[in-house]
């Protein structure tokens, strides 16, 4: 009977002092896996970013070309250019706006009626 309450008390005093030496070296291995997780993030946000970028290159490459496509297509269209004008004047779904001009040039400030010298 004596046996028995000593082998948990002997094990007891061998496991205790091995997990203080077997601690800081799991402490030290998990930090170690932590940073080598967190350069993995790190590098796969920074491959995500290079992918987005080039993706945007890509479609302002697309989209400059498109409108040297429709420009170059308008040139020398005065004709369809007018057709489309007066379309959207007569679909009634546009609103036109008058400028008063003076040689050519939109007036900015113009003075308020019945004040003078102001």
């Amino acid at each position: 009977m004596k046996a028995i309450f000593v082998l948990p008390i002997l094990a007891a005093l061998l496991l205790i002092p091995a997990m203080f030496m077997v601690m800081p070296i799991y402490a030290v291995w998990q930090q170690g896996m932590s940073g080598k997780a967190e350069l993995a993030r790190a590098e796969q946000n920074r491959k995500i970013a290079e992918y987005d970028a080039q993706a945007a290159v890509a479609k302002a490459h697309g989209v400059a070309e498109a409108n040297k496509i429709i420009g170059n297509s308008l040139q020398g269209n005065e004709a369809y250019l007018r057709y489309l004008w007066i379309e959207t004047l007569n679909s009634g779904n546009s609103e036109v706006v008058y400028i008063p001009t003076e040689a050519g040039l939109p007036i900015l400030e113009a003075k308020r009626m019945g004040h003078k010298g102001e």
